[in-house]
């Protein structure tokens, strides 16, 4: 399927979310007079990465890794040593590895991925795996300095079990992103304490947690009717 017709496959809804997400970052950029276009680009490849996602579509995967590129390059610059390398050491590197399970994991040969329930045995390796990268990153962030060290490694856990569950194509990823919504907009608060021109992250981060929600929404239906679909042609 083209990407062109990728958007005929959205709702009215769908189009609104993502047309009145891009205005409201837009307008929190020049109504803070901010220079730093990394910010709005980076909202701008955000917000429309997330609605793919929403949709089950692999462009969405994609997105979020160029995402994770800029984002990693704005953290750098306000010293959230945390944020910047669990983008680029650990985010975006799922989000690749996401990239290739999706796309051999089709539904029915369409644009969309197939949704996947994880096994009891595969939420256990999740939970451990997140306490040892939490506690891993923990000593590290801790060693750089890092800014709101509580809050930075907070983000850390939320996004690996987002970025993990997106990768096991499970339905809760985007509680687990629309989680570290809530930290990284705390986060960016505390930024811009100092400095108002990041005020535009925290709108950002507060439309993610809203297209989030969605998502979530979303890939509830997604699996209903997937799951439905499958009891039919049995």
């Amino acid at each position: 399927m083209q990407f062109k017709n990728l958007f005929k496959q959205f709702t009215r809804f769908e189009l609104s979310l993502w047309i009145t997400s891009l205005i409201i970052v837009t307008a929190s950029f020049f109504v803070c007079s901010s220079d730093n276009y990394l910010t709005l680009i980076a909202s701008f490849i955000g917000v429309t990465a997330l609605i793919f996602l929403a949709k089950g579509y692999v462009i969405g995967q994609i997105l979020i890794v160029i995402f994770s590129v800029f984002y990693g390059i704005i953290s750098f610059y306000f010293n959230y040593y945390g944020e910047m390398i669990t983008y680029l050491g650990m985010t975006s590197p799922i989000a690749v590895l996401a990239v290739i399970s999706w796309l051999k994991h089709p539904y029915k040969k369409t644009a969309e991925v197939k949704v996947h329930r994880m096994t009891y045995i595969q939420v256990i390796v999740m939970l451990m795996l997140t306490v040892l990268v939490t506690a891993v990153f923990y000593f590290v962030l801790k060693a750089l300095n890092t800014a709101n060290l509580f809050f930075s490694t907070l983000s850390v856990t939320t996004s690996f079990l987002a970025s993990y569950m997106t990768f096991m194509r499970s339905s809760y990823y985007a509680l687990g992103y629309a989680a570290n919504d809530i930290v990284l907009i705390i986060l960016w608060i505390f930024a811009t304490l100092n400095d108002i021109s990041y005020f535009p992250m925290v709108v950002c981060f507060i439309v993610f947690f809203i297209n989030d929600l969605y998502g979530f929404v979303s890939w509830q239906r997604m699996k209903k009717r997937q799951i439905l679909n499958k009891r039919e042609v049995a």
